[in-house]
């Protein structure tokens, strides 16, 4: 392996630039070269067309800084197999001959390894550095710290105006239909309740732990002042079991329509419930809020931070992760290794699997859920009983989320 391309594709996310300065820094040391391929598989696609690729050589390298989140070769959400030309995978064939590359590697998520197996049956060599901010692969994914970092983050800093105006507040976060990030982002900050796909959520549940744990802090504080807060993952569905997405929007090129709206769904919900319940016009006068015909009940406001919990800068973490992805990928190729997912370096050895095993989704782990509901975090349903074992390692454990 001389020559290899490298790939970014799907949603941009924290450590991205890493996989990049890995791989290519890796092929360096090897004496190979690494070159760009822009806007993820549309450029592979129209590769043919190109006059020349963007090599990384040591002083190009040395101009992308691997703590900025998104990438330097960009993105895109296209479906090789979809593509209207019954000679793409040749004319893909053609790009890259055109250009002398050996091999790919190819960051991206459950979408983009699905391609990458494709592209893999159909003789172009391939290997998969995981990324999704989704955290819902087999594997740790570059991104996904970051962005829990950002939506914990997020949530300490609304607590300020949430406590000032005396609000309820749920925020809204990516992950499609797991809740790794809403889990994980919303544990980290104290949130008091997280609703995630996973978990069905039984509103009349929430709202009895909303109402006794909001009033609670608001009667109990000195000068009458409290909140609490609710993440919601993006995925969750409806009264009826449907999604709740944007209607306005086409669903994108692996057919997915754009989620939207379930922050506001959970508000509608708990607003309902507080108008119904006939204890609310009491508490509020006892925490001296109530005003006929303006405040008569607690406030119920949705934030949905969207792009900005996948932006800035990226986790210490994902920096790391994402350069011995990058470097291991690099590796696997030149050691004649395709169609697999790198899982990360351990003990001198690179791991990985086959990428159409890696990008089976993963789901949140109920048990670990039951844990934090002991600790008094509502998941909108009956706290269930911790179902845990303890078991003594014989050798040292691997690395792992």
């Amino acid at each position: 392996m001389k020559r290899i391309g490298i790939i970014t594709s799907g949603g941009d996310c924290g450590g991205l630039n890493g996989v990049i300065k890995g791989a290519a820094g890796m092929a360096h040391s090897h004496g190979a070269t690494c070159f760009v391929i822009p806007s993820g598989y549309a450029g592979l696609y129209n590769l043919v067309d190109f006059d020349k690729l963007t090599e990384l050589t040591p002083e190009r390298l040395d101009k992308i800084d691997a703590n900025l989140a998104g990438s330097e070769a960009g993105h895109s959400r296209v479906k090789i197999k979809k593509i209207d030309d019954a000679e793409k995978y040749q004319r893909i064939k053609k790009g890259m001959e055109k250009f002398k590359l050996d091999g790919l590697i190819i960051s991206g998520g459950d979408d983009s390894g699905s391609v990458l197996v494709d592209l893999t049956e159909h003789g172009i060599k391939c290997v998969h550095a995981p990324k999704t901010m989704d955290m819902d692969l087999q594997t740790y994914s570059v991104g996904a710290d970051s962005s829990i970092n950002r939506i914990a983050s997020f949530i300490e800093d609304l607590k300020t105006t949430a406590n000032t105006h005396r609000r309820i507040l749920v925020l809204e976060v990516f992950g499609r239909y797991v809740g790794h990030t809403a889990f994980r982002g919303g544990v980290a900050a104290d949130a008091d309740a997280v609703i995630i796909p996973e978990i069905p959520c039984d509103f009349d549940i929430l709202y009895k732990h909303m109402k006794e744990r909001y009033f609670s802090r608001m009667l109990n504080s000195d000068v009458r002042t409290g909140t609490y807060m609710i993440v919601v993952a993006e995925g969750i569905k409806n009264a009826s079991g449907a999604d709740i997405v944007d209607e306005n929007s086409a669903p994108d090129a692996f057919g997915h329509k754009r989620l939207a709206g379930a922050g506001d769904y959970v508000c509608q919900q708990l607003t309902k419930r507080l108008k119904a319940d006939p204890e609310i016009k009491n508490l509020m006068k006892k925490a001296e809020l109530f005003v006929k015909g303006i405040s008569e009940i607690p406030e119920v406001r949705a934030v949905a931070p969207g792009h900005l919990v996948r932006c800035g800068h990226s986790s210490a973490y994902d920096v790391n992760f994402g350069k011995e992805v990058g470097a291991a990928a690099f590796i696997l190729l030149n050691q004649g290794i395709s169609g697999v997912t790198v899982a990360g370096i351990s003990n001198g050895k690179i791991r990985y699997i086959e990428t159409k095993e890696a990008i089976k989704q993963k789901f949140v782990d109920t048990h670990q859920v039951a844990i934090y509901e002991a600790l008094g975090t509502c998941f909108g349903r009956t706290p269930e009983e911790i179902h845990t074992k303890a078991e003594k390692l014989n050798h040292a454990a691997e690395r792992h989320w």
